[in-house]
């Protein structure tokens, strides 16, 4: 467990969500493979491609404007095929593959420099009475206001050798306020080499409306955004590994995510995630999202790509 320091370090650049919507904006344009086609720009980033929850996102975004309400999203699953550049223009095909009563279903496929770099499908319900189940959220975890925001946790670290972009990022350039239980992975493995941490997630401040889609539907899409951020650091900390660990390459491989109630993104959710599997180059974990009051909202599995030269520190056996 890491408390909050006494002490707030100032960010160089201003915390908000809007990187978050800005992705989430999409332009209509000519199809050129299938029915229905729009234009999306990856958002800043450090590192040498872009994050993968833009694609996840902007893809979840472009088949949500193909189906008519009642019906919402409530899985999608998806393949990372290429690097896709920062700060760039991706064009996103979607395919109308049904529209029946109760379900629709999508196919979407984003090309950037001529060549497929993600590929998912997408499934909608119009939803129907029945019974409700769902499992407890875990249990003594800390409010979020006992908690480091990353921010604060970055000042309280030697980080002279961080390059500037990598902190102003990891401390108030992802849209989303995080507070890692134990502390998290960016510079050290902070607790013990476990394959499971939890994560407290809200947007910096109220999510932007984003046209050609419902707040409801930004909301969904905002939560399909926030889950690529953290959910392969159980993976790295079983492991031993950090983030700015010599020689560690990570990449998304695949992904699927499942909407099992409404969320709205204007309160805290924890990210409860736990690693399953490390082998072959490979990680796999699932998070599942819960609200304030332990209601699931979503649940998320992914599998990515580990490559790490140096050691590993503190590998389970």
């Amino acid at each position: 467990m890491t408390s909050a320091p006494a002490t707030t370090a100032a960010p160089t650049c201003a915390p908000t969500s809007e990187p978050l919507t800005d992705a989430l904006t999409l332009t209509p344009t000519t199809a050129q493979v299938y029915d229905v086609a729009f234009t999306a720009t990856t958002g800043p980033c450090p590192w040498p491609k872009a994050y993968g929850g833009d694609m996840v996102a902007q893809a979840l975004a472009a088949a949500m404007r193909t189906v008519a309400s009642p019906k919402t999203v409530h899985s999608t699953h998806a393949y990372f095929l290429r690097p896709v550049d920062v700060g760039a223009q991706v064009r996103y095909e979607v395919e109308v593959l049904r529209d029946g009563r109760g379900y629709s279903t999508r196919h979407v496929r984003g090309y950037q420099h001529g060549k497929p770099v993600y590929v998912c499908l997408a499934n909608f319900a119009a939803g129907e009475p029945g019974r409700d189940y769902q499992p407890g959220m875990p249990d003594d975890v800390p409010a979020p206001d006992e908690l480091s925001t990353s921010a604060d946790y970055l000042a309280t670290l030697d980080d002279a050798a961080l390059p500037p972009a990598a902190h102003d990022y990891w401390a108030s350039g992802r849209s989303v306020d995080m507070r890692h239980l134990p502390g998290p992975v960016y510079l050290r493995v902070d607790g013990a080499a476990a394959p499971h941490q939890a994560v407290w997630v809200r947007p910096f401040d109220a999510l932007r409306p984003v046209s050609g889609l419902t707040d409801a539907q930004r909301d969904t899409a905002a939560l399909a955004y926030l889950c690529d951020y953290t959910i392969l650091e159980p993976a790295l900390r079983v492991l031993g590994l950090s983030w700015a660990d010599e020689g560690l390459v990570t990449a998304s491989l695949d992904h699927a995510m499942w909407f099992h109630r409404p969320v709205a993104m204007g309160d805290w959710l924890l990210y409860a995630q736990e690693a399953w599997s490390v082998a072959d180059g490979r990680g796999s974990a699932t998070g599942r999202f819960f609200t304030t009051d332990g209601v699931l909202v979503a649940t998320v599995v992914q599998e990515g790509m580990i490559r790490a030269t140096t050691p590993a520190k503190g590998e389970l056996s």
